[in-house]
């Protein structure tokens, strides 16, 4: 994909008012700034969505709690790109 209207992503996220969800596109748009040009008011947008407390990315599985998110990240998605996982 070459292009992200992350303004439309961010309202999007407002929109379903799902705190699980602004933590996991926050996550993932954090750890893929530089190539999809996320900017700092982008995150900081998501970062006030998200839980206040700590929530799974996936249930089942336990992982690295990332602080910033108040996200729960199976490990093997903190020590490599997600695409290696798909």
């Amino acid at each position: 994909m070459e292009y992200f209207d992350l303004d439309q992503v961010v309202e999007y996220v407002e929109l379903m008012n799902n705190k699980t969800l602004a933590a996991k596109v926050g996550y993932y748009l954090e750890r893929h700034a530089e190539p999809l040009m996320v900017e700092n008011k982008h995150l900081d947008a998501l970062r006030k969505l998200r839980p206040k407390q700590p929530h799974y990315l996936q249930r089942e599985k336990g992982g690295r709690f990332i602080k910033t998110w108040n996200l729960v990240v199976p490990e093997q998605l903190t020590t490599q790109d997600w695409e290696e996982r798909i």
